[in-house]
């Protein structure tokens, strides 16, 4: 007896179909005020909570983002919809970056795009993002069947149900974690090298 595949795959799906995705057109195309940015957040990411009491987004989270940078100031209190798509990348990114990776990903999209006088800005670069994301979910669920299926194949000679089940769900799981982890560990060399060449860069132009 190893996974139930039934029950693993119906909840992989179960666990997808409440992943919140923020459609470029929802995003409010007005400033909004703090309570109306938190409360709006709270309502369309409301099911990616994990727990019921999970917050969102608070005042306080937003106010640490604009001392760390990563949020640039309200103007005259109102936070407009470029400000609204700097937040659903930073929570996103935060779930497996630290602020000061997530700051350097950030800083020169922000520099260069928000309140771009370009066709081209923040909003213009959700949308194209979003889009390529929304197309490779089914690539992504596929992937994590093909993990599922190899993990049932593990420890095949162990002759005990339970504990045959409960090794081949460690490695579903560490099939994950290890993707997981892989991932962050190019976009951390990606964020470092960024970071190289930009001195590199700055020292050329001092001298």
């Amino acid at each position: 007896m190893t996974i139930d595949t039934k029950d693993m795959l119906n909840s992989i799906l179960s666990s997808i179909s409440r992943i919140d995705y923020v459609r470029p057109d929802d995003i409010p195309n007005i400033d909004l005020y703090m309570d109306q940015v938190t409360t709006f957040m709270e309502k369309e990411l409301a099911s990616s909570k994990r727990h019921e009491d999970d917050k969102i987004l608070t005042k306080t989270m937003i106010n640490n983002y604009s001392k760390n940078n990563l949020l640039p100031p309200s103007e005259k209190k109102k936070y407009s919809p470029e400000h609204m798509v700097l937040l659903l990348f930073i929570y996103y990114f935060k779930n497996f970056l630290s602020i000061n990776d997530i700051q350097s990903i950030l800083a020169p999209i922000t520099k260069r795009f928000f309140h771009s006088e370009n066709d081209r800005n923040l909003n213009t670069v959700y949308e194209e993002i979003f889009q390529r994301q929304y197309e490779n979910i089914d690539f992504e669920v596929r992937d994590m069947i093909r993990k599922l299926r190899d993990s049932n194949k593990a420890f095949a000679d162990i002759e005990d149900d339970e504990e045959r089940k409960l090794l081949s769900n460690f490695a579903f799981i560490c099939s994950l974690s290890f993707d997981i982890w892989v991932k962050k560990s190019v976009i951390e060399s990606i964020i470092d090298k960024d970071m190289m060449d930009q001195k590199k860069s700055n020292s050329k132009k001092k001298n």
